[in-house]
C-alpha cells in the first residue's frame, strides 16, 4: 500500500495552516495506537518544529535544510527526530530562520532535478510511515514545489474570506503546472476551511463561494482563540480540558479521518 503524503499548503500566511497540520496530526495519532507518522516542516519560520519539538532545538542540530542542499552530506533520516507525541516523527526546520531560505534560493540556481529533490530524499524513507504530513510556507516558491513534487494529495488551507477565496485560483493553477510536468500522481483533495466566523454574512458568503469552485474536507473549523493556545503550548485539544477544545478536536478527528480514507471514523 502506497504511504498518503499529504501537503498543507496556501501561498496566503494567517491562515493557520500551521496550528490545522498540529490538531491534525494529534488526530490522526489517536486514531489507532500504532500508526507511525512523519510531520515536515518546509516553513523557514519553523513553527511546526517550534511545537512539536521535544525540548530546546539548536541551530547546529541538523535539520530538513542539511538534507535538501548539495552543500551537506546529510540524508532526510538523519535528521529525522521524535516528537512530544508517541509514533509522530518531525523532519524539522532549523531555529536559525535563514537556514532553509539559504536552500530555497540555492534551489532556484541548482540545475535539473531540483523540483524533486524532497521527493528523492522522502521516498527510501515511506515504507517506515503509514503517513507523511508537509507544512509549506506561506508562498508558491521552489519549497512548496518541492512538496507538490513529492506529495500525492494536496490540501489547501484557507480562510472562508475573499482573498482567501480568490487565492485559489493561483494555488490551483500551480498545483496543475506541478502534475503536469512533473508529478501526475498529485491530487487536489479539497480545503480545509479554518478560522470560519460562520455568524457573518462575509464568512457565509465566502464559504459558499469556496465550495463552488473545490471540496471541502471536512466542516469548516471555527474561529477560537483556543486552537492556537492549545498549539502553542504544545497540548492536544482534548488534554486542554474544556467542552470547546472537546467539540473542536471532533471536527479534526473527522477530518482526519476523510484524509486517511476512513469512513468508519468520520461523522457527517
Amino acid at each position: 500500500m502506497t504511504t498518503p503524503v499529504i501537503v498543507m499548503c496556501n501561498q496566503k500566511g494567517g491562515v493557520g495552516k500551521t496550528t490545522t497540520t498540529f490538531h491534525l496530526l494529534d488526530a490522526v495519532r489517536r486514531q489507532r495506537h500504532d500508526i507511525r507518522v512523519l510531520a515536515v516542516d518546509l516553513d523557514p519560520q519553523g513553527n511546526l518544529s517550534t511545537i512539536l519539538s521535544r525540548g530546546t532545538r539548536d541551530s547546529a542540530d541538523a535539520c530538513l535544510a542539511d538534507a535538501l542542499s548539495d552543500r551537506s552530506s546529510c540524508s532526510l533520516i538523519d535528521v529525522v527526530n521524535e516528537t512530544i507525541w508517541p509514533n509522530v516523527h518531525l523532519a524539522p526546520t532549523s531555529p536559525d530562520t535563514e537556514a532553509l531560505a539559504y536552500v530555497r534560493d540555492e534551489l532556484v540556481l541548482a540545475g535539473a532535478g531540483r523540483e524533486r529533490r524532497l521527493r528523492d530524499a522522502l521516498d527510501p524513507l515511506l515504507p517506515a510511515y503509514d503517513l507523511v504530513l508537509m507544512d509549506c510556507p506561506p508562498s508558491l516558491d521552489l519549497l512548496t514545489i518541492n512538496a507538490l513534487v513529492a506529495a500525492r494529495s494536496a490540501v489547501v488551507v484557507s480562510q472562508s474570506a475573499l482573498f482567501s477565496a480568490n487565492g485559489l485560483v493561483r494555488l490551483r493553477r500551480t498545483i496543475d503546472a506541478v502534475k503536469r510536468s512533473y508529478n501526475p500522481e498529485l491530487h487536489l483533495r479539497g480545503a480545509i476551511i479554518n478560522l470560519h466566523e460562520r455568524n457573518t454574512i462575509a464568512g457565509r458568503e465566502q464559504l459558499a463561494e469556496i465550495a463552488s469552485t473545490i471540496e471541502l474536507v471536512g466542516d469548516p473549523i471555527p474561529k477560537r482563540v483556543v486552537l492556537k493556545d492549545a498549539s502553542e503550548a504544545q497540548t492536544s485539544l482534548l488534554d486542554w480540558g474544556t467542552t470547546d477544545a472537546r467539540n473542536l478536536a471532533a471536527l479534526y478527528r473527522n477530518t482526519a479521518a476523510l484524509l486517511m480514507g476512513d469512513p468508519n471514523n468520520a461523522t457527517s
